[in-house]
Formats: structure tokens, sequence, C-alpha cells
């Protein structure tokens, strides 16, 4: 089964905006209880929470786009160890 680039590529963007939602929003909402319980409702956690969560959720987008570990294991062949070839014969 082949799959086209194109749709490869919209299936990393799809991730990718959806996990830096997710880290913005949980950025959001720390940095909002932290507001109302630690700082006396000052606004500086609320963004530095929303700088976070966009800041790791880019980070994953760069990484899923570069996909080092991710590798088609199709194109790699086992190597024997000689070794264990001639413990066999």
């Amino acid at each position: 089964m082949t799959t086209k680039s194109e749709d490869i590529i919209g299936e990393t963007w799809d991730y990718c905006l959806a996990d830096t939602a997710i880290k913005i929003g949980s950025g959001l909402a720390v940095g909002s209880v932290l507001s109302l319980i630690a700082f006396k409702r000052k606004k500086w956690p609320i963004v530095f929470g929303l700088g976070a969560g966009f800041g790791m959720g880019l980070a994953n987008c760069q990484h899923a786009f570069k996909d080092p570990h991710l590798r088609k294991m199709q194109n790699y062949k086992i190597k024997q160890d000689s070794k264990s070839e001639k413990k066999e014969s």
C-alpha cells in the first residue's frame, strides 16, 4: 500500500496543529491557576504559560517534520553477525 507524500505531510500538519492547540490550552490553564492562586492576579503567568505551550508545540512540530527516528523499516536490511555465522557452522 502506497501513500502520497501530500497525505503524509497533511497528517503531520494535523498532528502539529492539534498538539500545539493542546499545549497552548494547558499552558493557559496552568498560567491562569498560578495567576489566581500564587501571583495576585498578575498577567505574566498567563502569558508565560501561553508562550511555553506554544514553544513546546513548535518544538514537537519541528521534530515531527524532521522525523529522525521513524524511518521506514523496509529500507533497512539486517546484517548477520560474522561471529554468529561461525558458531552455527
